[in-house]
């Protein structure tokens, strides 16, 4: 089965965390015949180095490049109608895919015909990859799935292989500040697309560089209650789900950082 990859990168990317994250994708048991890589934007110099020592590399490597940076969730707009594949791979720019992840991934399509987005677990790493300090693990089964979405993100973004069309037809990504995946998968369930997670790490992620730092503030919140109204409004959830998602999250968000990054490590990760 034919599949394409799709990564973006911006200005503020680590060259070389950039460069080890293609190179788990092009050494995978199963490689994509496709890498679209969306440049976000102007690049710094040592990004541009990277972008054409890796196209060298990798002839299957393919750049959009937009005119200005729009932010993840329009890079990946674009960057989904510009793959040209039915099966698209989601990875981030700064993480290491398992070996097998795609050969995992296909292997559930296959048995899967009617599937439209598979994702996975992730374990998060600080600087070393094999220093390992939490693992998030979601909900498996397409009953599962549902009901997780009406409190948390039911997917590993950086996990997912989806159907080309069902994105489409679902309205694709669109900027919706640091929730772009989550609002996709909750019109894609809305669509009643079939999903699943399989059962096993597929992605290393790297926390380090303020990862849990970026979760805090009102701002952050203020967009979840816009996504949790949304849900509430179309009666997908309850008002009182409702109060006590917000009411949990807006809790989070004013947490200083260092307890927040306590609370994501032992709480709410494995």
């Amino acid at each position: 089965m034919k599949f394409s990859v799709l990564m973006s990168v911006y200005k503020n990317e680590n060259p070389e965390w950039f460069r080890e994250s293609v190179k788990s994708i092009v050494e995978q048991t199963v490689k994509p015949d496709e890498i679209l890589i969306v440049q976000d934007g102007m690049l710094n110099d040592d990004l541009y180095s990277v972008c054409d020592e890796l196209k060298q590399c990798y002839p299957e490597i393919r750049y959009l490049k937009l005119d200005k940076n729009y932010g993840l969730g329009m890079a990946l707009h674009y960057g989904v109608k510009a793959c040209k594949n039915e099966l698209i791979a989601r990875m981030d720019t700064d993480d290491i895919a398992v070996e097998n992840r795609f050969e995992l991934q296909l292997q559930q399509f296959l048995e899967q015909p009617d599937l439209s987005i598979c994702g996975g677990n992730i374990v998060e790493f600080n600087h070393n990859v094999d220093d390992i300090v939490s693992m998030r693990t979601v909900p498996y089964s397409m009953k599962a799935i549902v009901e997780y979405c009406k409190s948390r993100n039911p997917f590993n973004h950086m996990t997912v292989m989806f159907k080309k069309s069902t994105v489409l037809a679902a309205g694709n990504y669109q900027t919706f500040h640091l929730m772009e995946d989550y609002y996709l998968w909750y019109r894609m369930i809305k669509n009643n697309c079939q999903m699943c997670n399989l059962d096993t790490v597929l992605v290393k992620v790297r926390v380090g560089n303020g990862m849990y730092d970026r979760r805090g503030g009102f701002s952050y919140f203020l967009n979840e209650r816009k996504l949790f109204t949304v849900m509430y409004k179309d009666g997908f959830i309850s008002i009182s789900k409702f109060c006590y998602v917000t009411l949990v999250r807006m809790v989070m968000r004013i947490l200083p950082d260092k307890f927040r990054k306590v609370i994501y490590t032992f709480a709410l990760r494995k």
